[in-house]
């Protein structure tokens, strides 16, 4: 990669293409182990994510670790310095709250502004890496009893047509991305859950939930230290809401809850 090739901004790493191979870029994802192979699938020399929190097992930065064994610097921002779902946002704001070792070797440090890690990066002339295998599975069916089927999504961005009027778990922050509603979900599901991404600053890891209160979809998230964000199963059995909208609220949804009992009163309530 030339050292003047521009790094790329963007709010998710589902937004990369082909176009990415080499690259070094700021995305707006949680710095788990999904986003991370999401990128480096695609080819990605050097990547700058969001902490997500940081949060249960340390899973909003656990991307770092899987990057470092392949040799991808990569770091995250702080979730209390920019907004989750907002590379713009990182780019202006973000600083820089953990790196792994590649990047350190290449001078990037916590309390580092974005833009200057992002010119370390660029400047290094780093090489794509090799390919990372297929991920385990990133769909899986939790229950399909009566109308509505309740599916496990480690990504928002796995949500299809065919999810429409289900309940949907998902592994993804509750931020919106670039602050866009259309962006909250792409079906009219009936209910959708996500991880609060430590919530942060502006309450980033909330801003899904009014969005899909006005579709009148049943929206909550879960705490970034009970689940592990990134891990829709980890949503599922360990997940304890955070907020919920009215939506929500309206089919017994309450803070507190277990994900399993809010996604039980949301049936109930059909």
């Amino acid at each position: 990669m030339k050292p003047d090739t521009a790094a790329l901004v963007l709010d998710s790493v589902t937004q990369l293409g082909a176009g990415a191979r080499g690259r070094v870029a700021c995305c707006a994802s949680h710095g788990g182990v999904y986003a991370a192979w999401y990128a480096a699938r695609l080819g990605l020399a050097g990547l700058v994510l969001h902490d997500a929190g940081i949060g249960r097992e340390e899973a909003g930065i656990g991307g770092l670790a899987w990057l470092a064994h392949r040799g991808v610097p990569a770091a995250a921002v702080a979730h209390d310095s920019a907004r989750i779902g907002d590379g713009a946002d990182m780019l202006a704001r973000g600083l820089l709250s953990s790196v792994n070792a590649p990047a350190a070797a290449l001078g990037l440090a916590p309390g580092m502004a974005v833009g200057r890690a992002l010119g370390l990066l660029q400047a290094a002339g780093l090489q794509a890496p090799a390919a990372p295998g297929a991920m385990d599975e990133a769909r899986r069916l939790l229950s399909d009893q009566g109308p509505v089927r309740v599916v496990a999504l480690d990504s928002n961005g796995l949500v299809g047509p065919g999810d429409a009027g289900q309940i949907v778990v998902t592994g993804s922050h509750g931020g919106l991305l670039g602050g866009r509603a259309a962006t909250a979900v792409k079906a009219d599901v009936l209910a959708a859950l996500y991880n609060d991404a430590g919530i942060g600053i502006d309450r980033a890891g909330l801003s899904r939930l009014p969005a899909l209160d006005a579709r009148g979809i049943a929206g909550a998230t879960v705490s970034c230290f009970s689940a592990r964000i990134g891990d829709a199963m980890s949503s599922w059995q360990d997940g304890y809401v955070s907020a919920v909208n009215a939506t929500a609220r309206a089919r017994g949804g309450r803070i507190g809850q277990s994900t399993r009992d809010l996604v039980a009163r949301i049936l109930e309530s059909l």
